[in-house]
């Protein structure tokens, strides 16, 4: 059973940067696909990144796409979250999740195990 906990998250200007970290104990990580979601308040819970597990495919959710980007690092069991570009409307709780084979997919019905959450407040 994996145990996530992510960390990283804080307040920032518009414009400006931020990297979230997930480390992951338990299981086998190198067999996880890993992803990033956020809930605002008021919001439902969304998607905004993935990577595969294997050969590292990634997706993105449209509103971040160009300001974020996802790796990971099998060797330190974490997956990053560079957040550039930061806009006030990207203030959430960030959470990372993970997927046994997972292949970078959208839907988080389809993670097994989350993290606790980080808050992201961009301010204006």
């Amino acid at each position: 059973q994996a145990q996530l906990v992510e960390s990283g998250g804080g307040l920032v200007q518009a414009g400006g940067s931020l990297r979230l970290s997930c480390a992951a104990s338990g299981g086998t990580f190198s067999n996880y696909g890993m992803g990033w979601f956020r809930q605002a308040p008021g919001k439902e819970r969304e998607f905004v990144t993935a990577i595969s597990w294997g050969d590292g495919t990634t997706s993105y959710a449209d509103s971040v796409k160009g300001r974020f980007t996802i790796s990971r690092d099998n060797a330190k069991k974490t997956v990053y979250l560079q957040m550039s570009s930061l806009k006030p409307e990207d203030t959430a709780v960030y959470y990372c999740a993970s997927a046994i084979l997972g292949r970078a997919q959208v839907d988080q019905r389809t993670y097994d195990y989350w993290g606790q959450g980080t808050q992201v407040t961009v301010s204006s």
